[in-house]
């Protein structure tokens, strides 16, 4: 186990340096030229590595390009396949990298993206170098896949993410750690709900009678969503967005709804979609038609017993290289919910410690880099050859 440590903190210095020429890059989702630079970035540091590098472009169901998926893969000795699974897109604009650029202050690093998620697939990558330089191969592919588009949900990325989980026998999935060191064991599962209403205009005064007001059918659609919040566990409707009408004189003929919609369980996930399926197809105003579009839906990633086994190897490695392990569930949704679904057992949280993602003020702690990256590579090496479920 410590060399395990040596070899990770032999990687610092190089570590530091990719984190602040990938922060460096902007890659929000959809900004495809500045994903494609960082995707530069990670392949060229991965061909370093001595990995073997596929790029993939994909694109929305409009057919809108979305950047490319990078899969860089090394062979073992072993048997098992085991994936890891980070993303190279960030929730902000173009420009942020100018405006808040990449610094280090009192042992944090701060930028954009660098917790969520550049700072995972770097200690990623550290954690293959670490197992090549001590000669352990005991795997029989290490496969590390970037995404351009988990955070709107990874339209295009899906299919390869199904057939790699399908293909692979444990994920260990990059997002960071949460803020006091916990690793992530399950997930809800999200859907994006958009909600079109359609009804008929009428002068609000002269003539009201004659309108059908889509507003009023969308504030009462409101109220049912919220009232389904509590009616199973864990289970939460949202409504982000509520735009409608034109002018205060005319009757509404027109609304649109943006709602979140999560739960822990997939049993309670799909009856929560068929009610506001139903609510949806009867508008509680005469005369309007309501239609639903249900994005990305992603499941719940529910902990089997493969994934706690997979938590209690952790543990094991941790203990050996002072670093105490806990897991916890998150109401965050990411790409090992899909991972999971496709049949991969999955734990997630294993890049290094990190907090306030999608924010100005989003750190990773510099100091977790060398023990996560440490845990990390252990916990592949562990995989390798333990009794799982």
């Amino acid at each position: 186990m410590g060399q395990l440590l040596a070899a990770a903190g032999d990687r610092l210095a190089a570590y530091h340096e990719r984190l602040a020429q990938l922060v460096a890059v902007d890659s929000g989702s959809r900004h495809v030229e500045g994903l494609r630079a960082a995707g530069d970035l990670v392949q060229a540091w991965c061909l370093a590595a001595g990995m073997a590098v596929e790029r993939e472009p994909v694109a929305d169901p409009a057919g809108r390009p979305l950047g490319d998926v990078l899969v860089a893969r090394r062979r073992g000795t072993g048997t098992r396949r085991i994936l890891l699974a980070g993303h190279l897109d960030t929730v902000f604009p173009p420009g942020t990298a100018a405006t808040r650029p990449f610094r280090v202050q009192d042992g944090r690093a701060y930028g954009p993206g660098v917790s969520d998620d550049k700072g995972g697939v770097l200690a990623g990558l550290a954690a293959v170098e670490v197992l090549t330089a001590l000669d352990r191969h005991g795997y029989g592919e290490l496969v590390l896949v970037c995404t351009p588009d988990e955070e709107i949900g990874s339209p295009g990325s899906r299919p390869l993410l199904r057939t790699l989980g399908a293909e692979a026998d444990v994920a260990l999935c990059l997002e960071c750690a949460r803020d006091n060191g916990d690793l992530v064991s399950a997930r809800k599962g999200v859907a994006d709900l958009e909600v079109t209403l359609r009804g008929r205009a009428a002068h609000a005064g002269i003539e009201p009678e004659r309108g059908a007001n889509a507003l009023l059918a969308a504030a009462r659609l409101t109220v049912a969503f919220d009232q389904l919040n509590g009616r199973w566990p864990g289970v939460t409707v949202n409504v982000g967005v509520l735009e409608a009408g034109g002018r205060p004189n005319v009757v509404a003929d027109r609304a649109r709804m943006l709602v979140d919609l999560r739960a822990w369980r997939v049993g309670e996930y799909e009856a929560a979609l068929a009610e506001i399926r139903r609510l949806v197809a009867q508008p509680a105003v005469s005369g309007v038609r309501a239609e639903l579009a249900v994005h990305a839906p992603t499941p719940p990633w529910e902990p089997g017993p493969t994934g706690r086994r997979l938590a209690e190897l952790a543990a094991k490695v941790g203990a050996g290289i002072g670093v105490p392990v806990a897991h916890t569930a998150t109401g965050g949704c990411a790409d090992a919910n899909l991972l999971a679904e496709a049949g991969a057992a999955v734990l997630d949280g294993l890049g290094p410690v990190g907090g306030a993602d999608h924010s100005p003020g989003e750190w990773l702690d510099l100091d977790s880099v060398v023990p996560r990256v440490a845990l990390l590579a252990g916990l592949i090496d562990e995989v390798t050859h333990a009794d799982l479920p």
